[in-house]
């Protein structure tokens, strides 16, 4: 149990699962009906996609909630289990909690004013509803936030929810001083070198990121309310309700036999020997990844099946863990990845180009990977591989060697499913939201009465589990979009396309310039963040040097990959050694190659376009104008 828990009122803890979980569930079965509406009568709900939209925004903050709970909110210090309970909790992860409830006050604020603006000049949505009942979460999220997190300060029950009260509602009260007054350069610095030190030691992302927009607008005088305006509207932006259900519908799969019946198919297709091992095993976790939208994910789906079946075919065991580790980053390529989506949202590309721009750099990594990792080279098979024991999930048998047609036959439905997710979006049939809609419909469908796999309760569990993990994105982006409009308005982007070109003039030398960088940032960034901050400051300088944006936005997605596996921000190899029992620095070890290998493709891609642009041009693809990638 955690703080939290401790500390909430009975049902507390279910409430913000069952508010998700709603949310979720009525952002699925909306479009459906709009689809089926529109096919029989000839129109739909009433202004369905904006309700949807504004449904996205309940599932961010009940989804946050969750997160909080479960310990899963990103911050740069910290594994990846539940936070240590009250009595276990260090002075310093206290002090910490502590501060991160103050600026949930903060942004609670800014939340409020937001609110109260709009319900002056009050927007229907539809069916009596108006956008301010949908944006009142919002303050309330992070009023409950603050609480949570305030309430770790102390052990005692009653006083560690005092405490959580009085730091959240000084938060509220230092921001409502402050709001529109402007602060001086030192104060500033302060506020800065204070958020800085707290990102170190263990702070949410989210709460420091907020911090940070709130400390720059301060300092120009402009009001809080414009941060909590920039997470509200990326939060509804058309497309973003294509995250949360591509994920439910790869986690549906995930936690079904999908994963065994698909290993089958690859173990037929490529043979039991060891290369034909290594190439299913590479291929598999990568369009697991794409479909699941976390290479964690994959890891603990496939990790117990896929490393006894590389072992008993003769691969060394660190070998195997570094295949299975790295493989499962290669997935954010692929569509539907939640990250492909995300860089098409922030830079205003078409998400269809995207989802084509990604097939063939995918293919191109994951043969750089096995070649230049070196997980092709010869290795002597041995009857007595190593004993490994590893916690499977008890549906799952171990994968054998079969005839190709039965298992083909047996994984029809899950073989089924990039063609029904893609495919309606691609051609044009759906929209991004519409398409993911029927992609989990069919998810659920196929799981639960095909396979008979998937119980109501197991699908309210994935449902929870899917506002868990987007819940905590969609606060760092939110965050991370106020700074960097702030950023976009004082001119820093222009202010470094001009600093850049002064220093590297040559394009091919810049490409090397922005690899390096981007996986040292990889590297100490949370995924989402270091899209929702540096797309809008890089793309720009990228434009300047005649970069295409849908190449810059593979050649930034395919660094991050490498990011997944390194510390202290690559939480492959947190999973992996949860997952395999393994200690971290064995992890990291076996990675090594992996890493090498996907620098290697990764520059390959920066200087060779043609691999990201050609399949969109060849099969007609909107290609974006330049000028319409430049601010999100």
């Amino acid at each position: 149990m955690t703080q939290a828990d401790a500390h909430a009122p009975p049902g507390a803890g279910r409430a913000d699962a069952l508010i998700a979980a709603a949310a979720l569930a009525l952002m699925a079965l909306l479009p459906l009906v709009e689809i089926a509406g529109r096919a029989l009568f000839g129109r739909g709900v009433h202004n369905a996609p904006a309700l949807v939209q504004h449904l996205g925004l309940v599932l961010a903050m009940a989804g946050a909630l969750v997160a909080q709970r479960t310990g899963h909110l990103a911050s740069l210090v910290g594994g990846v289990g539940r936070p240590a309970p009250v009595g276990d909790a260090t002075a310093r992860e206290r002090a910490v909690s502590l501060a991160s409830a103050v600026l949930c006050g903060a942004l609670a604020w800014a939340s409020f004013q937001l609110v109260d603006a709009e319900r002056q000049a009050p927007r229907p949505l539809a069916y009596g509803l108006y956008v301010a009942m949908f944006q009142a979460v919002m303050p309330l999220g992070f009023l409950l936030l603050g609480w949570r997190l305030g309430s770790r300060f102390l052990s005692h029950r009653i006083g560690a929810s005092v405490a959580g009260a009085l730091a959240t509602a000084g938060g509220l009260l230092l921001a409502r001083l402050l709001d529109g007054s402007t602060l001086a350069a030192w104060p500033s610095a302060m506020v800065l070198l204070v958020l800085l030190v707290l990102l170190l030691a263990g702070a949410p992302i989210f709460a420091v990121l907020g911090g940070l927009a709130l400390a720059l607008f301060s300092q120009s005088g402009q009001p809080f309310a414009a941060v909590a305006l920039s997470h509200y509207q990326i939060t509804v932006n058309p497309s973003l309700p294509a995250l949360p259900l591509f994920t439910l519908a790869g986690l549906i799969f995930a936690r079904t036999g999908a994963a065994q019946r698909l290993g089958q198919v690859f173990v037929a297709l490529f043979g039991g020997g060891s290369t034909g091992t290594l190439i299913g095993a590479a291929l598999m976790c990568s369009c697991f990844t794409a479909f699941t939208g976390g290479s964690g994910v994959t890891i603990l789906a496939l990790g117990g099946l896929l490393l006894p079946l590389l072992l008993r075919a003769g691969v060394p065991e660190q070998r195997g863990i570094g295949l299975v580790t790295s493989a499962s980053a290669l997935g954010v390529l692929l569509a539907p990845s939640v990250p492909l989506i995300m860089y098409a949202i922030l830079a205003r590309v078409p998400i269809n180009t995207m989802f084509l721009a990604g097939v063939v750099p995918a293919l191109v990594m994951v043969v750089v990977l096995l070649l230049f990792g070196g997980y092709l080279r010869k290795a002597a098979a041995s009857a007595a591989a190593p004993e490994y024991v590893i916690a499977t999930p008890a549906d799952q048998a171990p994968i054998r060697a079969t005839a190709v047609l039965p298992t083909l036959w047996a994984a029809k439905w899950e073989l089924a499913a990039p063609f029904v997710a893609i495919g309606t979006l691609v051609s044009g049939l759906a929209t991004p939201t519409e398409s993911a809609a029927i992609t989990v419909a069919y998810a659920a469908l196929t799981q639960a009465v095909a396979h008979r796999e998937l119980s109501l309760r197991r699908l309210l569990e994935t449902a929870v589990e899917t506002a868990q993990v987007i819940g905590g994105v969609m606060l760092i982006l939110g965050m991370a979009l106020g700074l960097t409009n702030y950023l976009v308005d004082a001119g820093i982007p222009d202010a470094a396309v001009d600093w850049v070109q002064s220093v590297i003039p040559n394009k091919w030398v810049f490409l090397l310039a922005l690899n390096l960088f981007l996986f040292a940032a990889g590297a100490l960034m949370e995924i989402y963040a270091a899209l929702a901050v540096l797309v809008p400051l890089l793309l720009p300088v990228a434009l300047s040097y005649g970069i295409d944006p849908v190449h810059f936005g593979i050649i930034f997605l395919a660094n991050l990959e490498m990011g997944f596996l390194c510390p202290p921000a690559g939480m492959n190899v947190y999973f992996a050694s949860a997952m395999f029992r393994k200690p971290l620095r064995e992890v990291a070890t076996a990675v090594l190659p992996a890493v090498a290998a996907i620098f290697f493709g990764t520059l390959l891609i920066s200087w060779l376009p043609e691999l990201a642009t050609g399949l969109p041009r060849l099969l007609g693809s909107e290609m974006p104008m330049k000028s319409e990638a430049i601010r999100p």
